[in-house]
Formats: C-alpha cells, structure tokens, sequence
C-alpha cells in the first residue's frame, strides 16, 4: 500500500518540473525563480535563485558530462555543475559550482506574456521546452527543440500551455500535454532527426475535472499525471486511455512528477499554492512509497 509524505524544507510558490539525477531531485520554484536540488540522504535543499539572469524559471534538465577526445570525463567541468533551464528570458545553461547562468537562445523576445514552462529531454539528447501564454491567447505558444549543437527548431505551433512531455522504452513515440486541450497528445519520434510527426490524440483527460500537468513514465509504459487543481496524480494506460490508479494528495495545485530513489520506485510530486485555498502542505514537495512500480532513467541534454 502507498505512503504519502512531504519531505525537504522548501516550500514553494509553484513547484514545478522535478527530475532525478545522479541521487537527487531537481525541481523548479517557478515563481520565486529557483532551481532547487533536494537530497533525500539528509533531507535538505540547494537553491540557486536565478531570477537576475532567468526570471521565472520553468524547467531544469541535466546536461551531460563534457567528455575528452579520448572518451574521459573532464574533471574540470564536473557533471553535478551542468544544468540547463528554461525560463521567463529563454533557455539558458547554468553553473551549479558558480550560480552563472549562459544564455542560449530566447525564440519569444516579441510576446511579453509567454514564458517557457515545462520540459524535458529526449533518449537522444535533445532538449524539448515549450512556452505558455499566460493571458491564455490560444495557440500563441510553442513547444521548441534544443539540438546539441545548440539550433533550436520548432518542433509543435499553435500551443497555449505548454506541459509534460515524455517519451516510449523504444524512443519511437512521443507523449505530449498541452493544458487546455484535456488530452494527451501523441507522435511519431523520428531519433535521426528529432522530429514530431503524425500528430493524434492518445486519450482524454476530461473524465478528471482538473488540469494535466506535468508527466512522467514508468517502467511499464503507462503515464503517470499530476492534475493541477485536482490535488491528485492518476496513472493512464496510453494505449486506452484506461485510468491505472489515482493517487489523492492534500493540495490542490498539483502540479508535477517524477520517479527517482535508488531503484527509481519512488514518486516525487511538485506542488503551488493555491490562490485562496489555505493548506497546511501547498507548495511542498512530497514523496510517493509502496506503488510498486519502477520509472525509468532520466535523460540529459547532450549539448
């Protein structure tokens, strides 16, 4: 049977865009503009507050060690410093060891009212991050492609809150949320290329009064989503759109999630702070024991 507990300390305004990597939880405060890296070994947090550089940030990914023409990794550069975020002022990369951030490329400079939300990368390096247009002007957003040579592409138009993206055990599909339309979206991923094709409707979310959100994978296949204003995460088979199992927890705003632990059998779930509801928990980051299912390896940006 599943347990349920906030852990950590932080408390975030909206917490957002968890990934585990080498034995910690990276997650965003989006509002307060942190990156935030949660320990569960001590139970503690490491902040970065980029909101100079970044403004808003709405997503963090890894970014993969810098290699030597012979294959070594680069001491000098070390692994746990390379990050990259999305945020109110583009994509950037960010320095853990210095808290500099670099800029890579801002595709929205003319839509004061877009800013990057969700993201994450592909098997084969690639950063996908998409936009969201906070006075909801549909369609005025985009899901974007960071190649590792640093191009970015648009990869999905006509978008207007932008969220979870993952991708199949054997690359070849792609599953995507775009809020407003209550579905999962699905393509065709073709490795060679990074392209999305053959865009179509997996399944519908609407039998949930509640807002997808954020989204990850188990090892299985099956789609676990966190639905914002629903204070719960349901996991879907995405082949029927069958409702797996639901998980309730004590905030509305939930917003986010993602396996991570040693064996990648635990559940960490992001949450906000609701406008006017007052819960003793909002804003925590919580972690999910005993379902008895695994995720799978997070991906890191190969640039």
């Amino acid at each position: 049977m599943e347990t349920f507990q906030p852990v950590g300390t932080q408390k975030s305004q909206w917490g957002e865009g968890p990934i585990w990597w080498q034995d910690q939880l990276y997650y965003v405060d989006i509002e307060n503009s942190l990156v935030i890296a949660y320990n569960p070994e001590n139970n503690t947090e490491k902040t970065w507050n980029l909101k100079e550089s970044v403004g808003r940030v709405g997503t963090v990914v890894p970014r993969a060690a810098k290699l030597s023409p012979s294959g070594e990794t680069l001491t000098e550069e070390p692994n746990e410093g390379r990050l990259v975020v999305a945020g109110d002022r583009g994509l950037h990369f960010l320095n853990t060891q210095t808290g500099e951030t670099t800029p890579i490329a801002d595709p929205e400079t003319a839509k004061a009212d877009n800013r990057f939300n969700d993201g994450k990368c592909s098997p084969d390096g690639r950063f996908f991050a998409g936009t969201i247009s906070l006075v909801k002007n549909t369609g005025d957003a985009s899901l974007y492609r960071l190649d590792p040579d640093l191009s970015l592409h648009t990869a999905y138009d006509n978008v207007t809150n932008s969220n979870g993206i993952v991708w199949s055990s054997d690359t070849k599909t792609c599953y995507y949320i775009d809020t407003p339309q209550l579905a999962v979206l699905a393509f065709d991923y073709i490795t060679e290329t990074g392209l999305l094709t053959n865009p179509r409707k997996a399944f519908s979310t609407s039998q949930i009064e509640a807002s997808p959100d954020g989204m990850t994978i188990d090892s299985d296949g099956n789609l676990w989503i966190a639905f914002c204003h629903g204070a719960c995460v349901v996991c879907f088979d995405p082949a029927t759109g069958e409702q797996i199992k639901r998980v309730d927890l004590p905030c509305l705003e939930t917003t986010a999630c993602a396996f991570g632990g040693e064996n990648l059998d635990e559940l960490y779930v992001t949450t906000g702070i609701h406008k006017s509801e007052v819960e003793e928990h909002a804003g925590r980051l919580f972690c999910i024991k005993g379902l008895g299912i695994k995720g799978v390896k997070a991906h890191s940006f190969a640039g």
